[in-house]
């Protein structure tokens, strides 16, 4: 039996039209705030595919959306490479040592290395994929990642940000840079 979700991105003609939400596994919900609450903290809970897994479920059962969202952050990504991420209560995501200078992504680890330590996201998409299986109502996951101007601006602002004022600057003043840090 086919996914209605990804039948209906391949234009397919589906019984109706398959419903699901952006940060569906979220505060809204007391189920994730509980196991969030047992995790410690945001990163912790991205960090553990269980848990990961579990609130990644959550809303299939409660909401009855059509497609799972894998539970994790686009941060996870530079937090790996060295950046050193942390989520500040009431301002969000925040970069300690944020992107000036060559010198500043040059410390930065890249590749397999940096590939080798989001090991904990494979494992989630892996636990996910076998429980979706083992249910019968065929659901799909959807997984996501930051786009690369996305994530240059919290790698060179910090945090996220209204005007994008560091990243305008280094635009104009030292493109090659944007440029290597985009690439």
């Amino acid at each position: 039996m086919s996914k209605i979700f990804v039948d209906a991105c391949l234009g397919k003609e589906t019984p109706y039209t398959p419903v699901w939400m952006m940060r569906q596994a979220g505060r809204y919900l007391p189920e994730y705030m509980a196991v969030r609450a047992e995790a410690g903290n945001f990163l912790n809970l991205c960090h553990n595919p269980e848990k990961a897994a579990e609130v990644t479920i959550q809303p299939l059962d409660i909401v009855g959306v059509d497609a799972a969202i894998l539970f994790s952050d686009i941060l996870v990504i530079p937090d790996e490479m060295g950046m050193d991420l942390s989520f500040v209560k009431g301002e969000g995501p925040k970069f300690s040592d944020p992107l000036e200078t060559q010198a500043d992504l040059d410390r930065l680890i890249g590749g397999e290395e940096a590939a080798s330590k989001l090991t904990y996201v494979y494992d989630t998409i892996k636990l996910l994929r076998k429980q979706l299986d083992e249910r019968d109502d065929n659901i799909a996951l959807i997984g996501f990642t930051g786009a690369p101007w996305t994530l240059a601006t919290y790698m060179i602002e910090g945090q996220g940000t209204k005007t994008y004022n560091i990243c305008k600057k280094m635009m104009y003043s030292n493109p090659e840079l944007l440029h290597n840090i985009l690439a």
